[in-house]
């Protein structure tokens, strides 16, 4: 409908169609992270038996697929529709949903700088715990295998830690051949250029990521400020257009009550005209 029905006031479809354009993005991308963690866990056997989920002692990285894919299929969808049929339910519910990730990542950030010896912490921990579940899962040996090989370290804080892996650890009961050794991609990379003791990377991958993000501050700064201008960008335009559709729908409820109160006042008058009019004279 055109602008002049109600009075001035539209829906701006620049808005409209760039939040339908932009989240039809997010939409299909989150369809397709769900639809590779689905496959992933099928390819491992875990739709078929749904227990096992909670078997891994690790992280399973298909968490992080599914995670992610369904808050961006879940916006996506919000952001896509709400646009479309400019339902204003599903435009505010992006903007909350949004807001609120926006608030957890900038809540994040503060408690991770204020306390970084904790989270140093729970990092080594974490790092332990998938070095003891190393192997019992092919998506988590190839997610720390890629890790050690990238930041060219071994373990948590040192080729020690895996000794906490049954598989690789020095005790006499282990039967394993890999008994006393670490994965392949703690080797470095060219042995072949190396000394004997040089063979395997003795930096533990705590103290390597701690260097990696002193040396890629302004990146990974920039990555988030981006990331939260691009929420902020998005949460004022699905306002924008929320206004805008509560403004049209306003309008035309009121013009509808006026044109209900003229026609309402040219029936009283009618009424009135034939009660009030004089009897036909009759002889």
């Amino acid at each position: 409908m055109s602008g002049n029905h109600y009075k001035g006031h539209e829906v701006s479809c620049c808005i409209k169609y760039f939040i339908f354009g932009f989240n039809i993005l997010f939409w299909l991308l989150g369809m397709a992270l769900v639809g590779i963690g689905l496959w992933a866990w099928s390819e491992k056997g875990v739709l078929s038996n749904i227990s096992s989920i909670t078997d891994l002692g690790g992280l399973d990285p298909v968490w992080l697929f599914m995670v992610v894919g369904g808050v961006m299929f879940i916006l996506g969808f919000a952001g896509c529709i709400g646009a479309l049929r400019e339902n204003t339910f599903l435009l505010k519910f992006f903007s909350v949903f949004l807001g609120i990730i926006f608030f957890l990542e900038l809540t994040t950030g503060v408690l991770a700088f204020v306390f970084k010896d904790w989270i140093k912490d729970q990092l080594n921990l974490f790092i332990n715990n998938n070095i003891r579940a190393y192997r019992d899962d092919i998506d988590l040996q190839n997610l720390i295998d890629f890790t050690q090989e990238y930041w060219d370290c071994c373990g948590a804080f040192g080729p020690d830690d895996w000794n906490l892996n049954i598989y690789f650890n020095c005790t006499d009961a282990n039967p394993s051949r890999e008994k006393c050794g670490v994965p392949f991609s703690c080797c470095t990379k060219d042995p072949a250029d190396s000394e004997q003791k040089d063979y395997i990377n003795v930096k533990g991958c705590v103290p390597q990521f701690e260097k990696w993000l002193q040396d890629n501050l302004t990146l990974v700064a920039g990555i988030f400020i981006g990331v939260a201008l691009l929420q902020i960008f998005g949460i004022c335009l699905a306002q924008n257009l929320v206004s805008d559709i509560e403004a049209v729908r306003a309008s035309w409820t009121l013009q509808l009550a006026s044109l209900n109160m003229a026609r309402n006042r040219r029936l009283d008058y009618l009424e009135r005209s034939i009660y009030q009019s004089p009897a036909p004279f009759v002889l």
